[in-house]
């Protein structure tokens, strides 16, 4: 059930996180990377929370199902952008051209779905891409600290390495995974 109040619980988290991912910016683009993954951390937490709070209080709005989504991918696509901007940041400029890219499309699929009356949810691969994605960028920013000191661990650079790259590869694997729901649902 969909309420109609915009101002509720969910809805600010939500708007909380979305300024959060503003102060990420701005401490990645002033060399501050241990305070800008601790606030990621806080703000990619918040979007379980908000999520959690709108299902079991009944608060789930119009607003909320549009914003919630778009705040998600503002971080994950910025947080990506300003870390291929980083030279020892293990994210490359087309890493973060394949994640908006994912995220483009599958808002565009998910928009044309729902507004024909069909239910184009996120599947669990979504989530779980949500997720590597955040252990990527912590990994990243934590790296890029170390870096500043001019000593980077090297179980740590193994980890951006792995961790980016296997964010990569879910990511593509679910936008494809998308791509083929819409293209069921397009049959039907």
């Amino acid at each position: 059930m969909t309420t109609s109040r915009i101002a509720n619980v969910p809805n600010i988290i939500t708007t909380i996180r979305l300024v959060l991912s503003i102060v990420v910016f701005a401490l990645i683009a002033v060399d501050q990377f241990l305070a800008a993954m601790i606030v990621f951390i806080i703000a990619a937490s918040t979007d379980w929370i908000d999520g959690y709070w709108a299902r079991k209080y009944n608060q789930v709005t119009k607003v909320g199902r549009v914003f919630d989504p778009f705040v998600d991918k503002v971080i994950i696509c910025g947080t990506f952008t300003f870390l291929a901007a980083e030279a020892n940041s293990g994210v490359l400029p087309w890493m973060a051209v394949v994640v908006m890219g994912r995220e483009m499309l599958v808002t565009g699929l998910r928009s044309f779905i729902e507004q024909a009356g069909g239910d184009f949810s996120a599947s669990f691969s979504g989530k779980l891409k949500m997720l590597l994605q955040c252990i990527a960028v912590g990994a990243s920013l934590l790296a890029l600290h170390y870096s500043v000191g001019g000593n980077v661990p090297a179980w740590l650079s193994w980890t951006v390495t792995i961790s980016v790259w296997i964010a990569m590869l879910s990511t593509v694997q679910s936008g494809v995974e998308y791509i083929f729901a819409a293209a069921r649902y397009f049959r039907e």
